[in-house]
């Protein structure tokens, strides 16, 4: 079975319209959590003036840990959620 339901599980052959949906509101969020990190930690990590055309040692780190950092919440964040809808 394919994501786009291309597969057993369509009787008729056709595009499941509700596995679409699902594909684009996951690319969404996707794009949502890339974007925001890369706002933060550029403005975090990364001079307004560049003074070389890559990333310096500090830069890189810094860069490294906020990303790391930002995954860390992001996954306690979701945990905690989760417990409180198992709990509600």
């Amino acid at each position: 079975m394919s994501l786009f339901g291309r597969g057993s599980s369509t009787p008729s052959g056709g595009v499941n319209n509700e596995r679409i949906e699902m594909a684009i509101n996951e690319i969404d969020m996707v794009s949502d959590v890339f974007n925001r990190i890369v706002s933060s930690c550029h403005s975090k990590c990364i001079s307004a003036r560049y003074a070389e055309g890559d990333l310096n040692k500090g830069e890189s780190v810094c860069i490294d840990r906020c990303v790391a950092k930002f995954f860390e919440v992001n996954r306690k964040v979701g945990e905690k959620m989760q417990s409180a809808g198992a709990n509600a």
